[in-house]
């Protein structure tokens, strides 16, 4: 996976590594101020909710990649013997369909899975070369390959790595120099073209991509891929911002050495502080369906198990909720945050269905 556009991220973690440490060492700094955050079961009691073992009933290591609602999911398997990988399509009865099969020698085949409608698209790795595949969310028809003039891909774990709109898959590349390609090709196949733009981009919400994908403030400006237009975005004395379309998440340390973490519109209005302490950004993607910010704390069992608390804002209520005291492996794409609880061994994943809150 190309490294270009991790910077932000790694400099967050950087940051908030030093006040964990720090929380862990001398404690975390003390909560009696802020109000607590609420059960998730109290909070939601009715958004749907599902878990998936670590393993099929055959014995095979299972990874969801994407949850297409609570229960149903689509992820790779390592076989038993371990001679092959496969993408399946998991569905919420615990039936299994395989959509691709490939060679474990192959590291991490199968990536930025995206679900729109009744298709599945992802970005495939083998031999070194990405390439762009789908397969019908319905029936058994074969998957098949849409293109493989990928370009240098620009993959930074977010829900928008791929963006299906219009009946066209779009996503960025490396360009020549400090450029982006701007890529797109029908969902169907054919012509890929390719607009290219000074700047690191990356694609956020359609038909919005953000700046700053190399640079130590991070987002600096939003612009509107149909029409070209650009416009500033907020920032913060030393934090690093991040941004949607609707919102912009800055992270920095406070006097005290902890984090952060602040939200603004674009515009800079409805500026507020949403966590401060021993706490981190969980996830890619800022305030996911423009209403709900996620992030981790650390808290009693982190010590012991590497894990974390996983907290979710939500930004109508100006609530927070504790969805997991103890979890591992947080993903989110397309309304369904996912993370493990358990250990190495024996773990579960754990499936929240945010749109249904």
């Amino acid at each position: 996976m190309p490294e270009r556009g991790r910077l932000p991220r790694t400099l967050i973690a950087l940051g908030v590594a030093l006040a964990a440490g720090a929380a862990l060492l001398f404690g975390a700094p003390a909560r009696s101020g802020a109000p607590q955050p609420l059960a998730l079961a109290t909070a939601w009691p009715d958004a749907q909710r599902g878990s998936v073992p670590s393993r099929l009933p055959d014995g095979s290591e299972y990874s969801p990649a994407l949850f297409l609602d609570a229960r149903t999911s689509a992820g790779t398997v390592q076989s038993v013997d371990g001679r092959t990988l496969r993408l399946i399509l998991r569905q919420s009865d615990g039936s299994i369909r395989q959509l691709r099969k490939v060679p474990s020698e192959q590291r991490a085949p199968f990536a930025a899975l995206t679900g729109s409608g009744d298709t599945l698209v992802w970005v495939e790795s083998v031999d070194g070369r990405q390439q762009l595949w789908r397969a019908g969310l319905r029936g058994n028809a074969p998957a098949r390959m849409i293109t493989a003039e990928v370009g240098a891909m620009r993959l930074r774990d977010s829900q928008y790595d791929l963006v299906i709109a219009d009946a066209m898959v779009h996503w960025v590349a490396a360009g020549p120099g400090e450029r982006t390609e701007f890529r797109s090709v029908p969902l169907t196949g054919g012509r890929v073209t390719v607009e290219r733009a000074a700047g690191s981009w990356s694609l956020s919400a359609w038909p919005w991509a953000v700046d700053g994908q190399t640079s130590a403030r991070g987002v600096t400006a939003l612009r509107d891929l149909t029409t070209g237009r650009t416009a500033a975005t907020p920032s913060a004395a030393r934090a690093i911002t991040a941004c949607s379309p609707s919102w912009c998440r800055m992270v920095s340390l406070n006097a005290d050495g902890y984090a952060r973490i602040e939200l603004a519109h674009p515009d800079g209005s409805a500026r507020r502080k949403v966590a401060e302490g021993a706490v981190a950004t969980a996830i890619e993607d800022v305030a996911v369906l423009d209403r709900f910010e996620v992030f981790g704390r650390v808290g009693p069992q982190s010590e012991l198990s590497g894990n974390q608390e996983l907290l979710v804002h939500d930004l109508r209520t100006r609530r927070t909720v504790l969805v997991s005291p103890d979890a591992g492996n947080v993903g989110y794409r397309g309304g369904v945050l996912w993370w493990s609880t358990g250990d190495q061994s024996s773990f579960v994943r754990n499936s929240l269905d945010l749109r249904t809150v």
